[in-house]
């Protein structure tokens, strides 16, 4: 480990539950000695954990006080470390390591039929999550943990993804809230314990699923993005702000979004140059053709442009930095948006 102070900062919401690897916890408890803006920010974060571990916590309301929210955000922030995989599987991880955080903060209280996204409340988003998991899990040799559904022959695999949805939600709403939650951090954990969450070689090679023809290690990161945007949801239906990805995991959502947007959009579209800027990550790209000069200039947020990809946001209202062809920019947006079949 690096014992530099940004390095340092990185660790501290392990550091604050105890998660450090044996190598970091030699060498943080050394930093901290010796900074003291670090050993501030780690006591803050220690008396946090206590404090969501042992205090009380008031009901949750969609108007719930600025003080339960920055509570939540830390507690997101500083939940414990995610199972150890290769690269391509830790964004998966932690997002997963994200919703069990925001859905241990409902226990005790009652909002699990606030309503999220779509017409599913909060439990029903949590069911919809084992099914999105499932068709991963089914091509790394995992059973399934909800009753089989019935497919008719050549059923195409939208119709089957949408009625196997419906199927896995309708059986879990006769199931208690924990009994879903624990089903699906079952399988989320039996996905992170394959040989493909931790040899990169194993997860190299591609399958089609939902559609589409991927790497698995990108399948993993596809589970990411979905996990964390139903986190996202569920934390916005509750009035409790969630926390983005680390930017490292960000940039692993944004790359393979703007791949797959560069396919949709094909090599003949007007050629924009797309950039993604804000916090760390800062790239560009020219989408659609090459043979021909670039028509329009596109800058979004990294977590807008995800959000976008995820249906989260119309085209037209995504905030955004634009110059040149207001049609190749459209083009843009609009194909962006219906990548989501989130």
């Amino acid at each position: 480990m690096s014992t530099d102070h940004e390095g340092v900062r990185d660790l501290l919401a392990a550091w604050a539950v105890g998660a450090l690897t044996p190598a970091d916890q030699k060498t943080v408890p050394l930093h901290l000695a010796e900074c003291e803006s670090c050993a501030a920010e780690a006591e803050r974060l220690r008396q946090t954990v206590r404090l969501l571990d042992g205090a009380p916590r008031p009901p949750l309301t969609n108007d719930a006080p600025a003080g339960i929210d920055g509570v939540l955000t830390v507690a997101l922030r500083a939940r414990p470390a995610a199972p150890r995989v290769a690269s391509h599987a830790a964004p998966y991880a932690a997002a997963v390591a994200g919703l069990q955080a925001l859905l241990r903060e409902l226990d005790g209280h009652s909002p699990w039929g606030t309503p999220v996204v779509h017409d599913w409340d909060v439990h029903a988003t949590v069911a919809h999550l084992i099914a999105a998991d499932e068709p991963l899990a089914r091509r790394l040799g995992l059973a399934a943990r909800v009753p089989e559904s019935r497919v008719a022959e050549g059923t195409g695999w939208a119709d089957a993804w949408a009625g196997r949805t419906a199927d896995v939600i309708a059986y879990e709403q006769r199931r208690t809230p924990e009994e879903t939650v624990a089903t699906w951090t079952a399988q989320a954990g039996a996905l992170l314990a394959t040989p493909e969450a931790r040899d990169p070689e194993r997860a190299a090679h591609a399958t089609t699923l939902m559609g589409v023809r991927l790497p698995v290690a990108d399948h993993f990161v596809v589970r990411a993005f979905e996990a964390w945007i139903h986190t996202d949801d569920i934390g916005r239906a509750l009035g409790l702000a969630v926390p983005p990805p680390p930017d490292p995991h960000l940039w692993q959502l944004v790359r393979l979004a703007v791949r797959i947007l560069g396919l949709a959009l094909g090599p003949t579209a007007p050629p924009v140059l797309f950039a993604v800027t804000g916090g760390e990550l800062d790239a560009q790209w020219v989408l659609g053709s090459e043979d021909e000069p670039v028509r329009a200039e596109l800058v979004l947020d990294p977590v807008d442009f995800c959000l976008l990809v995820g249906g989260r946001y119309a085209p037209d209202e995504v905030p955004r930095g634009a110059a040149g062809d207001d049609a190749a920019i459209r083009d843009v947006l609009g194909r962006a948006a219906s990548l989501a079949w989130l």
